[in-house]
């Protein structure tokens, strides 16, 4: 089974940047995160995809260029380097993994994901 646990997130001006982090516990093939503003849904941010090429990256149109998802093996750990923050960008964020190997589309969708942290809050506000 097995286990992430989040932490990095707070309270930034716009234009700042925060890198959170996941450590993952047991066998993970897809490691992914996502956000949830208050009152709206969970949505895709970015996953890592374990391959013989040393891990793909996948990003959400709304982030790409702005956040970079990347993995140390030596750590066990995920991160998410978030820059050029927007107040668009708070929400609770949510790290959560498989041991599946997902394709592409099915990455992006919190229901193939087996488990999940409880959730680091960033708050984007001048």
């Amino acid at each position: 089974q097995v286990q992430v646990v989040e932490s990095g997130g707070g309270s930034v001006q716009p234009g700042g940047s925060l890198r959170l982090s996941c450590v993952v516990s047991g066998h993970s093939e897809v490691t992914g995160w996502f956000r949830q503003p208050p009152g709206q849904e969970r949505t895709f941010v970015a996953a890592f995809r374990r391959s013989g090429y040393g891990g793909m990256t996948y990003y959400a149109n709304s982030v790409k260029g702005r956040f970079t998802i990347s993995r140390d093996n030596a750590k066990n750990t995920v991160y998410l380097q978030m820059n050029s923050l927007n107040p668009e960008d708070t929400a609770i964020y949510y790290c959560a993994a498989t041991s599946r190997n997902l394709i592409a589309s099915s990455l992006r969708h919190p229901d193939n994901y087996d488990s999940w942290g409880q959730g680091t809050q960033v708050t984007v506000s001048s």
